[in-house]
């Protein structure tokens, strides 16, 4: 199939000099997420490190990348992974220093990488200093205030304040003991028991955010990927989630959703008011992006009106079957929610929180519940072959679209899910909150492969992987892919070249008549999309093949295939 395999020139990043309204990086960017944990291992310890990730930029910037985003490395007891912060302004030891990181972003922006940070704002780890003041400081103390403490309910308040359960399974809060062993209240986690939430109501907090984000713009970063961005601020009195009969007990989608009273709060928006100052206080374009699962998506959408955050992660798009009239309709949906208020659309398949969309597609459920992770005992398991059929369909798809993509760490192999880890090594506290009965994501956060002969695939010098990689990692590596023109390697690469060259990214969509209904054909500026959902192959439209996302069939686009052709 035809491929063009130009490499991109580096040009060093220049935060001096900010584009014109509208032309900013960010608006096209493809942003790939790296996984630190699951990069590349410089220490041998078997999880990944910073240096790994350094070491490793260059293939990143041959890949045809604009940024890359750093899922947390803070210091942190890593109960979730580094979710759980315990210092917001030091590097974990187990992912390096300070100076590792100062590495990382010199070497990036040398190669004309920008370089985006996680920031966790809801809740910081239990084991955080802050969090400790709280405790010994006892009742009523401004240091409790930081956080979400309240009496419970019942006679000698022995139950929760409220009905609240945590996103990982069990209640949503913790009772403590006070110093002289008596109960105390109860604090609110809305993830792990080790995740307590803060009080967004204390200014104190707000300006504890405010010289974080100093701290690291200082540092060189341009920008911040905000988790549970929606998940600030609580709804005052905290009542309890309404139950809903039909779905037989407690639901987040509750009769009224936009009532949930820990997500989507208004006053979330001041928060973002705030950072967006802060980052304007830079030279260049600095960016905020938003984890908010809101729906529908022009509520999502507010959360980047121009006064706000400048992008917020596309999850409809990303939970959409592939279906062609279901993905007409959020591809419009998504450009006119987010055009409405000024700001790009973003298009995303995978993260390290959902199944790998090369096995979501291969799911006879399209896995609707992407998020709870697949396991040896899960009834529903992917064809691979087609997964990575459609999977691959499916990208050549989304980066062909305007706006703004984001890419997780090994789906340019296109690694599978990985289903067979044994009980014993999973690590997501979903699986123990939940006594085993979710999986959650360790699936999707396994080490990637790098060479097929490599120990640990060249993940690690050693041999070591904190999660073990299966045997078929081997055929995915990334010495095996490149330079073959059927894998999904050059793909990835031929398609970021080609979007580059042909200004996808800052074009428009444009629907194509006279194709049948379960065919998604589009065109954006000099460039015709024919995706082929359906049973039946499409004969290929006339014009130059820029792309194919898989063999064509006697001049014809087959079922699961998407082909880019250079418009007359």
């Amino acid at each position: 199939m035809p491929h063009n395999t130009t490499t991109p020139s580096a040009r060093a990043v220049d935060h001096s000099v900010a584009a014109e309204p509208g032309a900013e990086w960010w608006r096209s960017a493809v942003i790939y997420q790296i996984y630190p944990r699951s990069f590349a291992d410089a220490s041998g310890d078997g999880i990944g490190d910073l240096a790994g990730i350094t070491g490793r930029l260059p293939a990143l910037r041959e890949l045809g990348i604009d940024a890359v985003w750093l899922s947390p490395f803070f210091r942190s007891p890593q109960r979730d992974a580094g979710y759980d912060v315990s210092d917001y302004c030091d590097v974990d030891p187990i992912f390096g220093s300070l100076a590792d990181f100062d590495a990382l972003r010199d070497r990036a922006h040398e190669l004309g990488l920008r370089v985006i940070v996680d920031l966790v704002p809801n809740h910081c780890s239990s084991d955080h200093p802050w969090f400790q003041e709280a405790l010994a400081a006892g009742p009523g103390s401004p240091e409790r205030d930081r956080f979400m403490f309240r009496e419970g309910k019942g006679e000698h308040g022995e139950l929760p304040p409220n009905n609240w359960q945590s996103i990982f399974g069990g209640n949503a809060w913790t009772r403590i003991t006070e110093a002289d062993g008596t109960p105390g209240p109860w604090y609110l986690h809305i993830f792990d028991t080790s995740q307590p939430d803060f009080n967004w109501k204390n200014p104190w907090v707000w300006e504890q955010f405010r010289q974080i984000l100093r701290f690291w713009l200082d540092r060189g970063v341009d920008g911040f990927r905000v988790d549970v961005a929606h998940g600030l601020m609580k709804k005052e009195g905290l009542p309890d989630i309404v139950q809903v009969a039909e779905a037989g007990g407690l639901a987040d989608a509750i009769s009224a959703p936009d009532e949930v009273p820990y997500w989507a709060q208004p006053e979330v928006h001041e928060v973002y008011r705030d950072w967006h100052q802060v980052l304007a206080e830079y030279e260049g374009d600095r960016v905020l992006c938003a984890e908010a699962w809101v729906e529908p998506l022009a509520k999502a959408a507010l959360w980047v009106r121009p006064d706000e955050m400048h992008q917020a992660f596309n999850f409809s798009y990303l939970g959409t079957p592939w279906e062609a009239e279901r993905l007409r309709s959020v591809i419009d949906e998504s450009i006119a929610a987010f055009t409405a208020v000024g700001a790009p659309s973003t298009w995303v398949l995978s993260n390290h929180d959902v199944v790998r969309h090369t096995s979501r597609y291969g799911l006879g459920t399209y896995g609707a519940a992407p998020a709870s992770g697949i396991g040896p005992k899960s009834a529903d398991k992917p064809d691979d072959v087609l997964g990575l059929q459609r999977g691959r369909a499916a990208t050549a798809l989304m980066l062909s679209l305007p706006g703004s993509a984001y890419l997780y760490q090994g789906e340019e192999l296109g690694l599978p899910e990985v289903i067979e880890l044994d009980d014993h090594v999973r690590e997501d506290p979903t699986f123990y909150r939940t006594n085993g009965e979710v999986y959650g994501r360790d699936g999707c956060r396994v080490p990637i492969p790098w060479e097929t002969a490599g120990p640990a695939f060249g993940f690690s010098a050693s041999g070591e992987s904190w999660l073990p990689q299966p045997d078929r990692f081997a055929r995915f590596a990334r010495d095996v892919q490149q330079g073959d023109p059927a894998s999904t390697l050059e793909l990835y690469r031929a398609a970021l070249a080609l979007r580059a060259e042909h200004g996808l990214g800052t074009g428009s969509v444009q629907w194509l008549e006279g194709f049948a209904d379960d065919v998604v054909a589009l065109r954006n500026g000099t460039v015709i999309v024919i995706a082929n959902v359906g049973a039946h192959p499409v004969p290929l439209p006339a014009g130059e093949l820029l792309l194919a996302s898989g063999p064509l069939t006697d001049g014809a686009v087959p079922s699961d295939t998407t082909v880019w052709i250079a418009a007359s």
